[in-house]
């Protein structure tokens, strides 16, 4: 203790300096396996798009198929702002369980849906566990694991959606098949499954402590010093050694509070840290739009110009997901090693490139879809890593005590501004039948990324390796 009742601490350093091992791999686990699942049910959501709209199921046309993706993001963004601002308050384990129960709940229900509005309705509860999950884990995640691989941890985890995607893809051709399942149920079984499925996680998230940054800050100085001396026990009987030394000039020192106010928390985000404010704003919405945009309507290019019949198209899904997977897990460390700018750039514009490309040789008819497919996979290889960047880099660059609420807003802003209305205009698109009102929409999602790109360049921050009291002061420090 100091003066006027702050607290000097080594706790982020003592962090920091960890070795990784087993307990780190759990917090992973435990953590970023909600992804795996998310993936898992929103590529059987896209894949059975197909199925949904045929006579005998529940009979949704193109723009209905959009809108309930629509519903679904306006979950994500109303999820995210309220869970987010709670988690910053009360802390991030008490939300692992919220946020998650939210989830599941709307994946359950989903299966039961009856009509178009029970449809939406429950896809827009599901969005709403989904977008707490964003704030609440991403805000864990970056506190616990060490400086030096917080970057590809992070995208790695973000990018295991495409795991769980990769697996619905598959699963989508026993479920959908109709010599095994009556049209109107293979869908509900396996969103009945992913519920199930999802239920494991709540036991193994018993395991993950609170995060000492958040409880330090926070004024629970006690709490905090025996949780950290906790997973010093527990790394140092795994490594079956001593754990480096920790350095007294990294300590650093806070004025504790319970809570900020929220015009402090926005003046922080929109005013001091206003460049970095635009920087995860262009990137939230370039990725959002990207994604949300081909990914919830990929089902219906597939039958629509290319007739391929409902019960296949996980068949065609399924190397799009591998393309995302490899993409995350081969390119992730180099967002830690050649850094978070140059990376960033990078993959934001070589996807707008390829994204022309492959706009323009789909207007023209000049693809079938086993090439589509393929360059699909190849863009989103790079789009991958580009997407799960932006959600690291706003996770990264505010004050600890801002960290869950920035998430959330810049979760809700990209997602309200470039992902919302993203499915129900390429649903309508792909509605009127013309190649080349779809090309146009792939423009507008080329030049989205462009824009990003550039914004990152100019006002992108170097966070690699660096500890997160370095990126941006904790407000308490103040």
């Amino acid at each position: 203790m100091t003066a006027a009742g702050a607290i000097r601490t080594l706790i982020p350093a003592r962090l920091d300096r960890l070795p990784w091992t087993p307990f780190h791999t759990l917090i992973v686990a435990g953590l970023g396996i909600t992804w795996v699942l998310d993936g898992l049910e929103v590529t059987l959501m896209g894949a059975v798009s197909g199925v949904l709209a045929e006579p005998g199921t529940l009979n949704f046309s193109s723009a209905d198929i959009g809108l309930i993706g629509s519903f679904y993001l306006g979950g994500v963004v109303l999820g995210a702002l309220l869970f987010g601002w709670l988690t910053d308050r009360h802390g991030r384990r008490l939300f692992f369980f919220i946020t998650l129960g939210t989830y599941l709940l709307g994946v359950l229900l989903t299966a039961f849906s009856w009509d178009f509005w029970s449809f939406a309705l429950f896809r827009f509860v599901t969005g709403a566990g989904i977008g707490g999950e964003y704030a609440a884990i991403n805000s864990a995640i970056d506190e616990l694991i060490p400086a030096r691989v917080r970057g590809r941890v992070d995208i790695m985890i973000n990018g295991s959606y495409w795991i769980g995607a990769a697996l619905g893809s598959g699963a989508t051709l026993i479920l959908l098949d109709s010599a095994i399942f009556a049209p109107d149920h293979g869908w509900r079984v396996g969103f009945g499954i992913g519920a199930l499925l999802g239920l494991g996680i709540l036991l193994v998230r018993h395991w993950v402590p609170e995060s000492p940054r958040w409880l330090i800050t926070h004024g629970y100085k006690d709490e905090a010093e025996a949780t950290v001396s906790g997973i010093e026990r527990t790394v140092a009987a795994e490594v079956h050694g001593q754990l480096p030394k920790v350095d007294v000039a990294d300590s650093i020192v806070v004025h504790p509070q319970h809570s900020f106010g929220f015009a402090v928390i926005l003046h922080t985000m929109f005013g001091r840290y206003w460049r970095r404010a635009l920087v995860g704003f262009a990137l939230m919405v370039a990725q959002a739009f990207l994604y949300n945009a081909i990914f919830f309507t990929y089902a219906l290019v597939l039958t629509r110009f290319y007739r391929v019949p409902a019960g296949e198209t996980g068949l065609y899904l399924l190397p799009f997901a591998i393309g995302n997977v490899c993409g995350v897990f081969l390119l992730g460390h180099l967002f830690d090693t050649l850094g978070r700018r140059q990376m960033i750039a990078a993959t934001y514009i070589l996807s707008a490139i390829l994204l022309v490309i492959t706009g323009w040789l789909f207007a023209v008819d000049a693809l079938t879809v086993v090439t589509l497919t393929g360059l699909w996979t190849v863009i989103f290889f790079i789009a991958s890593p580009a997407a799960s960047s932006a959600y690291l880099t706003v996770s990264e660059i505010f004050p600890l005590e801002t960290r869950g609420l920035a998430i959330a807003v810049f979760v809700a802003l990209g997602t309200a501004a470039g992902g919302l209305a993203a499915p129900w205009l390429f649903g309508t698109l792909i509605g009127t039948g013309s190649r080349f009102n779809v090309f146009y929409g792939y423009l507008a999602a080329a030049a989205l990324m462009l824009i990003a790109a550039i914004i990152e360049v100019v006002f992108g921050i170097a966070a690699e390796r660096q500890p997160l009291e370095k990126i941006a002061e904790p407000l308490s420090s103040r």
